[in-house]
């Protein structure tokens, strides 16, 4: 079995299952270390082995290449707390959710569901197969030299369209049900999303077919961010945050007036989802420093502060239950350094002798 996946078993979120050993995964790829033209990254040997539980079914993604739409996915899951570190993709710091095809994994007897851990789909390769992949083949495909000589890089992301099946449009019911049945969304949410989803289609048709009739927020999609800034970004914001440092996001009118007619600060949009962070607080992650574009595979580097903070990730709320879970990236500017009280013994005050 080289470069085709296995049916599917409706993997569910929190099913527990363990990742195949390196030795049966390579058995499952091509000679370009792929499965239904989906990478499997030399990031991911580490987890050879181990157990970790579903975190969302994969069945569909926010098509970050050409944008506007969504791409249908077949056999694959998210599972908790598995990101990309970039290390074999020149310290790439987008901090992707790994895909994961269920033929790489197993069910665990003692899942959630303990029925389904007999399902006959889930088999492993058949043991006398031949691998038409190594280890260095996977570590060679991750990049390749352009003809100008720089080096373009091939990764999950990159290849996402052509790992996917085809489009998902809006009006396709069978997403909606797979979003519930999969346990990434409930009912309530699936349905506000569509709700929103069709209001905003109606605003973007008002504004290109009727601009001076757009009487709901100037045609602005829904969550209303409204961008006041007119004159240069403002000069504060250099926090110079490091990772493990407490912040607190600002709040909306806080953000907004330091936004430009685009709903930007120096480049960076503030997405309709960052608005139910405004007000929290979280720890520093890292600061982003280079990211793989996801279009030409060429590395850029970040100029400006790109912050992320741990766990503030995109919830899909306005995007028809995206399970990316892109990490939110964070000027300074929005954010405010939160003192941390003293922990421990209050410090003694010296004692000087004195003279006699």
């Amino acid at each position: 079995m080289t470069g085709r996946s296995d049916p599917d078993l409706e993997l569910r979120v929190g099913d527990l299952v363990e990742v195949r050993s390196e030795d049966e995964i390579l058995r499952t790829l091509d000679s370009r270390g792929t499965l239904d033209s989906l990478p499997f990254m030399p990031e991911m040997l580490e987890f050879c082995g181990k157990r970790f539980r579903v975190y969302k079914s994969a069945h569909k993604a926010c098509d970050t290449i050409d944008w506007g739409t969504q791409r249908r996915i077949e056999n694959a899951v998210h599972l908790e707390g598995l990101r990309c570190d970039g290390g074999a993709h020149g310290g790439c710091g987008a901090g992707c959710l790994i895909y994961w095809k269920e033929a790489w994994l197993k069910r665990v007897a003692d899942s959630p569901d303990a029925t389904r851990a007999s399902d006959p789909n889930d088999v492993a390769p058949e043991a006398g197969s031949e691998s038409s992949c190594t280890r260095e083949a996977l570590v060679a495909s991750t990049s390749m030299q352009d003809e100008t000589g720089e080096t373009v890089y091939s990764c999950q992301a990159t290849e996402l369209v052509r790992a996917s099946v085809a489009t998902i449009p809006w009006w396709a019911l069978w997403q909606y049900v797979r979003d519930v049945r999969s346990g990434n969304a409930g009912v309530g949410a699936v349905f506000r999303g569509l709700a929103v989803g069709l209001f905003n289609k109606f605003q973007r048709a008002n504004r290109r077919i009727s601009p001076r009739l757009t009487l709901i927020r100037g045609g602005r999609t829904y969550p209303f961010v409204e961008g006041q800034l007119t004159g240069s970004t403002p000069a504060s914001g250099d926090l110079m945050l490091e990772p493990g440092e407490l912040v607190e996001v600002k709040s909306k009118d806080a953000i907004f007036a330091t936004l430009n007619e685009r709903d930007s600060t120096r480049g960076l949009r503030f997405d309709g989802e960052m608005l139910q962070y405004c007000g929290r607080r979280g720890r520093v992650e890292r600061r982003v420093e280079r990211i793989i574009d996801e279009k030409t595979g060429r590395m850029l580097p970040i100029k400006s502060d790109s912050i992320l903070i741990e766990g503030f990730v995109c919830p899909g709320t306005y995007h028809r239950s995206c399970p990316r879970a892109s990490p939110l990236w964070w000027r300074e500017i929005w954010l405010e350094r939160v003192d941390e009280p003293v922990t421990g013994d209050p410090p003694q005050p010296e004692v000087t002798a004195q003279k006699r």
